[in-house]
């Protein structure tokens, strides 16, 4: 039995990734069905046994790519001899050299699917108002902990500079693909460092030690 299960779980696996990739660089509507099974390897009609709709399948792309993103993201948030503020940068600095090395192309796949099926779908626009909301609270938990340690002003609303380093990074990668260049997103770590935190002579601690701005 839990053999069949892992053998299920394996092959839907294989099918969110064959149709992460495809509607990252196409889109939602482009992407057909059999264009995923045939990318999968899965045997055609195998589609609907694990998916109830294509829209089904695209919500649960969603979370396929959040998924994704914490995996990404999660080495760099575990590692405690990082400062909040450095936890932060490091997480921009990631993002920034995949897109360099995707030549800055594709941009967020939920950004990406919330400018194309969040006026269409509500059981899309609820998926990936949570998803876009959970990214916001990951920013906003580091800033809380750069408040506490007194990196960030003691006043900043967390909550709102989290959705805004969120909404300013979807504007800046809509900008990169455009210019196809790294100056949006570096532009956008920038205002986030000097928005959101302190000067690296404010930051000094009792015993003389900087901060990393």
């Amino acid at each position: 039995m839990r053999a069949t299960v892992n053998k299920k779980e394996s092959t839907k696996e294989k099918l969110l990734e064959a149709g992460a990739e495809i509607v990252h660089q196409k889109g939602f509507h482009h992407t057909g069905i059999q264009e995923v099974l045939q990318s999968a390897r899965v045997p055609k009609g195998s589609f609907y046994f694990y998916f109830k709709s294509k829209e089904d399948f695209g919500i649960q792309l969603v979370d396929h790519f959040g998924r994704r993103f914490l995996g990404m993201v999660g080495p760099i948030l575990q590692d405690r001899r990082l400062s909040p503020m450095e936890r932060i940068e490091g997480i921009l600095d990631l993002f920034i050299r995949f897109f360099r090395d995707r030549e800055y192309t594709g941009g967020c796949p939920v950004g990406n699917l919330a400018q194309e099926m969040g006026d269409l779908s509500p059981a899309f626009r609820e998926r990936l108002e949570q998803s876009i909301r959970g990214m916001s609270r990951l920013f906003a938990g580091l800033l809380e902990e750069a408040r506490e340690a007194g990196e960030a002003a003691a006043d900043l609303d967390v909550e709102r500079a989290g959705r805004l380093i969120v909404a300013g990074w979807h504007g800046a990668l809509i900008h990169m693909k455009i210019c196809k260049g790294p100056q949006p997103l570096e532009d956008h770590k920038r205002f986030v460092c000097e928005a959101f935190f302190k000067s690296r002579e404010q930051t000094i601690d009792g015993r003389g030690r900087e901060g990393s701005f």
